[in-house]
């Protein structure tokens, strides 16, 4: 994506709503036991620096810590995950599918899959990780 783009994205009902500007990582699939809950299976993850990231539109947006490392936005209204912020990074974790479309990404890889439900099979040729890639995949440190 081109460093002048603008991207625009929201949860399912609208009371959140936000926009980055510049680029966007290409989408990792988390497979984590904490994606696992909030997504119901995997969560693919695009991500961009934090001073990129506006919200627009904030009435429904809530926060969870969800460890001692990152907090996780959400839609209190309609229950959508938004994001994935860890606390001492400068980039800020965007469920890709909350992106309007579209988008211009690629899936580049899998994270986490020592960690992925029983229920499925990674078949695609990405590379995968049984934890984090620790920065092989562009930009994913988690």
């Amino acid at each position: 994506m081109q460093n002048d783009m603008t991207s625009t994205g929201g949860c399912l009902c609208g009371a959140v709503r936000y926009e980055v500007k510049g680029p966007l990582r290409d989408v990792v699939n988390c497979h984590c036991s904490m994606c696992q809950k909030l997504h119901g299976n995997f969560g693919p993850h695009t991500k961009a620096r934090k001073v990129n990231i506006k919200i627009t539109q904030s009435e429904g947006l809530a926060w969870y810590a969800t460890s001692d490392i990152a907090r996780r936005g959400f839609c209190s209204q309609c229950g959508s995950g938004l994001f994935w912020e860890p606390f001492e990074l400068d980039a800020t974790g965007i469920i890709a599918g909350t992106l309007d479309q579209p988008t211009q990404l690629k899936t580049m890889g899998h994270i986490f899959v020592g960690e992925k439900c029983d229920f499925y099979e990674i078949t695609d040729e990405y590379p995968q990780y049984e934890q984090s890639s620790n920065g092989e995949l562009v930009n994913d440190y988690k």
